[in-house]
């Protein structure tokens, strides 16, 4: 009967969701997210529904762009066209003679920060990957894409496997991660070349370089891509466990690679090692032990929990299907706190270890993965 109860309670959230998303987020968003004055999207809109004036980060415009071209994909009727254009214009505009985007503009639009960084070039290639599904002509969005995998592959590649963040950093799995979820955004576009090359790449780093003993990725590693020392080395992060997890299971299916698979799922366990079952959500941080260093909660790591257990339920069945569909549940319900504020169509980011919630604005970086989150929920009800 709990299952009957759980299979029938999660298409209905996950409308809540969808709900949530037209009516209220997507609107408001498209009101206050938009600096209409100087371009580009605003980093945060407050809890009384205001764009807060201040510098604008390079990732905000390409993620901010990016959710607005699903939100076309996904069958929005709002002026999705019109956001894309407004985030990726600015962008474009803004790059480096290398084609790369610089990390960081004033609220004007001056360039404050020339630094590009692997990171940021990654959101940037995912916005123009849906854009380009949307506007074929606009050859210059594939340009701007192949000018950054020619950068990145060419003056970024590590001898030892890789790509450097930026001079003087040391290495980051995260930014691999968004690459190579960038990557397989557009191998939809241009499948069979350069993008399955990369995307095979970073597998492959993830799957022989940056997985430990026991099957954890880490965050920080020198540039043989061993764990640095002290804390920083030690680090586990559960929402990375889930994104990597998510990719490296869409990565496997693809691939029909069965090594791939259960190292996915092993990810998918470790990252379940951090969720508080007092406050049913992912903590922000372990240590290399799975013992809790930041016991806080940011919104970003229950959605990547959702989308991991998505999608090994559309691969499994029976006892295993069940439980990974109850981890979603969860955790879908977990994130609905989130985006329960005064004003709908906001969210709160960071649940403290009590509970609570820090009364802060809404960033915008963080509807990318909400925006994840909602269409693979929406994926799954219509399969």
């Amino acid at each position: 009967m709990t299952e009957i109860i759980a299979s029938e309670e999660f298409p209905a959230l996950a409308r809540r969701f969808e709900r949530w998303l037209t009516d209220h987020a997507l609107p408001l968003w498209y009101d206050k997210g938009i600096d209409r004055q100087h371009g580009g999207f605003f980093d945060l809109v407050n809890l009384e529904g205001q764009s807060v004036a201040g510098p604008k980060r390079g990732r905000v415009q390409g993620r901010q762009s990016w959710v607005f071209a699903l939100a076309g994909s996904m069958g929005w009727h709002g002026a999705w066209a019109d956001a894309v254009s407004w985030g990726l214009e600015f962008a474009l505009a803004r790059r480096r003679e290398d084609g790369q985007l610089p990390t960081l503009m004033a609220s004007d639009g001056t360039v404050l920060n020339q630094t590009a960084t692997l990171y940021d070039q990654t959101f940037l290639l995912l916005a123009l990957a849906e854009a380009s599904k949307h506007f074929p002509e606009r050859r210059d969005f594939v340009e701007a894409a192949h000018l950054l995998h020619r950068n990145i592959t060419m003056t970024r590649r590590n001898p030892a496997g890789g790509f450097v963040e930026s001079a003087g950093q040391i290495f980051q799995s995260n930014a691999h991660m968004h690459l190579f979820e960038a990557a397989l955004a557009w191998r939809d576009v241009e499948p069979g070349g350069i993008w399955d090359r990369l995307a095979d790449e970073v597998a492959q780093l993830g799957l022989t370089r940056l997985m430990d003993l026991r099957g954890a990725i880490r965050e920080f590693y020198d540039s043989d891509w061993r764990p640095v020392t002290g804390a920083a080395g030690r680090s586990v992060e559960p929402g990375h466990q889930f994104e990597w997890a998510w990719l490296l299971g869409r990565w496997a299916r693809l691939r029909n690679d069965a090594d791939a698979a259960k190292g996915a799922r092993r990810l998918f366990e470790i990252g379940s090692h951090g969720v508080d079952p007092a406050r049913g959500a992912a903590m922000d941080e372990l240590d290399d032990d799975f013992r809790p260093v930041r016991p806080t909660a940011r919104l970003w790591p229950q959605t990547e929990r959702i989308k991991s257990a998505l999608g090994f339920m559309a691969v499994t069945q029976g006892v295993e299907r069940s439980g990974y569909r109850a981890d979603a549940l969860a955790a879908a319900r977990t994130l609905w706190r989130y985006l329960e504020t005064p004003l709908p169509g906001l969210w709160r980011d960071r649940m403290l270890p009590d509970g609570g919630f820090v009364e802060e604005p809404s960033p915008a970086s963080s509807f990318y993965h909400i925006m994840s989150a909602i269409a693979v929920m929406k994926e799954s009800i219509h399969d």
